[in-house]
């Protein structure tokens, strides 16, 4: 078990099909911190809406970070677009878990990184939703294809490799987009008086200086399977969990409970 001073991760969606809760669940089984950010989009609201997906997996990545909240980790949660419902709850804690608007993180060595999922500061959430719901409608079709492509690679032994993220990445206007909310985000936090900022949103992990300001992006779980961390000694670095490493925990024979059914009991105990 590796312990960090903190993790950051975002972008599960869980309540899709896309999301790697297997993968994940290995990473927290792994890894552990005394600050725990869960930067936003961790559970998609938007497709739930319109179909109800939610496997055992799922409720499983819930109860272990809840777990984690009980025993002691500092769980903080920053609601990003697609759980956008959950900010009408800042101030506010369920099973432990701290629900706020933004936050700032204090490193080892006294530098402070702004903490927000980001969508506030994206021109088309802010000016084109209707986009970013198409956009979300498209994308959710190539992870379809993305998780079939990956089983294949896996009984190959190969290991997991994301053709969304391949494909975006080619596409010319979607660097320039990434690119421009990098720049964004850096600006907002020198705004802020901070030295850096911790984000998710555009799915891209990210460490790198931006006009002498730090921009740190911990990716997402459903294309890079990655992670932010500042280790016991203070250095910031991207974690990978592209295999995984043991078998997930055996989850108890209880039944699949909703998101909503498990926050709630979580804030009666």
């Amino acid at each position: 078990m590796m312990h960090y001073r903190a993790i950051w991760i975002s972008d599960i969606h869980l309540g899709t099909t896309g999301c790697q809760a297997n993968y994940l669940l290995d990473f927290l089984k792994h890894n552990d911190a005394d600050t725990f950010y869960l930067v936003g989009d961790i559970i998609d609201g938007w497709r739930l809406k319109q179909t109800f997906y939610w496997p055992q997996s799922h409720n499983d990545v819930v109860q272990k970070l809840l777990r984690k909240a009980r025993k002691g980790t500092e769980v903080i949660y920053v609601p990003g677009n697609h759980d956008e419902s959950a900010r009408q709850f800042f101030g506010m804690s369920f099973g432990d878990v701290k629900v706020v608007e933004e936050i700032i993180h204090t490193t080892l060595d006294g530098r402070k990184l702004w903490v927000t999922h980001g969508d506030l500061f994206d021109g088309v959430m802010q000016y084109a939703k209707w986009l970013a719901y198409v956009g979300d409608s498209l994308y959710t079709f190539i992870l379809y294809i993305n998780r079939y492509f990956n089983l294949i690679r896996i009984k190959m032994g190969l290991q997991y490799w994301s053709l969304s993220q391949y494909l975006k990445h080619q596409v010319k206007n979607a660097v320039s987009y990434i690119a421009d909310f990098e720049h964004i985000m850096a600006r907002e936090a020198r705004l802020r008086n901070c030295d850096g900022v911790v984000c998710g949103h555009i799915h891209k992990a990210e460490i790198r200086e931006i006009d002498g300001l730090l921009y740190c992006n911990d990716g997402d779980w459903v294309e890079s399977l990655s992670a932010l961390v500042e280790t016991q000694e203070g250095e910031l670095k991207l974690i990978y969990w592209t295999h995984i490493k043991g078998d997930p925990e055996e989850a108890p024979e209880v039944a699949v409970q909703s998101p909503i059914e498990m926050l709630t009991n979580e804030a009666a105990i």
